[in-house]
């Protein structure tokens, strides 16, 4: 299965239905499967006494609530009926992640290909069981998570009667330093549940996610904007146009890489074995009837005749015509050349 990129727009868009089209098309142009979205109404997303994560106290300053802040950068769901229907006349796959109850009522409606869980509703159960009763597949990035929550978030997923999950392992420190990726976990969530794993990348540029796809991310997640220098909380950690376009062609070329574990000659290279393998030589002018020593044989280029693995078969043989310095060496009985 062929990896899948997810360009996350988030709330890059600043609360700005034009911009957000502007990310589709870019999104679509840089590569992307899909563009992700978040939805949510600010009320009933957080309270009004929520202050702001320290990442977005940093970004964008601390003089407004959390909720003030969502309010400006939340769109309205005609303008997700709208993007909904853009993205398909664009070609590029359209989700976004709902982040309240009534959210998640409103984008069952458009028929998304999956639901997109994030990391912060992991614990909260009355969200996982609206999720699960729409039967559809889930991704669930599982940022801040102990192994126990995950386990209790698809233990509910799956009785509730979700049938597909596929976990993102991810880390929500936005930067997210390098010290803290922690890669290795996407094989311990792959051996823990046996589910498809992917990863949802918070770090600064495009290394980690080539790392994961090295690794076998299934899905690969990476924060999406046309602009870093761009108000808002998200845009610092994310990768603009031509730098998620060279992630995808990277996550590309490093997928091919990985080829199917058989180890034997590629088609590339076959055709350099007989040039840069080596055979049995003389190593000057040999005589008919003199036998074949370790003083007046020797391998060299090209692999054209018996393989210097059968050094010990021919040595002690008698030359059966005379062979001139350089010559390949050759033996009239049988002799396999490997």
């Amino acid at each position: 299965m062929a990896i899948k990129i997810i360009a996350e727009a988030g709330v890059n868009h600043n609360g700005s239905l034009s911009i957000a089209k502007e990310m589709v098309l870019a999104a679509k142009e840089a590569g992307a499967d899909y563009i992700k979205f978040q939805t949510f109404c600010p009320k009933a997303l957080v309270s009004k006494f929520a202050g702001k994560a320290e990442y977005q106290r940093k970004l964008t300053g601390n003089k407004e609530s959390q909720l003030e802040m969502l309010e400006q950068l939340a769109l309205n769901q005609d303008d997700f009926i709208m993007l909904r229907k853009y993205c398909d006349q664009q070609g590029i796959g359209f989700v976004s992640a709902p982040f309240d109850l009534e959210s998640i009522c409103f984008l069952d409606k458009l028929n998304m290909d999956f639901w997109k869980i994030p990391s912060g509703e992991v614990t909260n159960l009355p969200y996982l069981m609206a999720i699960a009763r729409t039967r559809k597949s889930v991704v669930v990035s599982t940022g801040m998570c102990e192994m126990e929550e995950v386990e209790a978030a698809i233990r509910c997923l799956e009785e509730g009667g979700t049938k597909e999950i596929i976990l993102l392992h991810c880390n929500t420190e936005y930067p997210t330093p390098m010290k803290d990726v922690n890669l290795r976990a996407m094989v311990t969530l792959q051996k823990a549940f046996c589910l498809p794993v992917g990863y949802s990348d918070h770090t600064q540029g495009i290394e980690i996610p080539i790392a994961a796809a090295a690794i076998g991310a299934c899905i690969l997640e990476k924060h999406f904007t046309l602009d870093r220098k761009m108000k808002g909380p998200d845009h610092l950690s994310s990768l603009e146009p031509d730098e998620f376009r060279d992630m995808v062609k990277a996550v590309s070329n490093v997928e091919q890489a990985m080829g199917n574990s058989e180890k034997k000659p590629s088609e590339s290279e076959k055709k350099n074995i007989e040039t840069v393998r080596k055979s049995i030589v003389a190593r000057h002018r040999i005589s008919k009837g003199e036998r074949f020593t370790e003083e007046n044989l020797t391998t060299k280029r090209p692999g054209t005749g018996i393989s210097p693995m059968n050094w010990f078969k021919v040595l002690g043989k008698r030359a059966e015509k005379d062979f001139e310095e350089d010559e390949i060496i050759t033996v009239s009985f049988d002799m396999k050349i490997k």
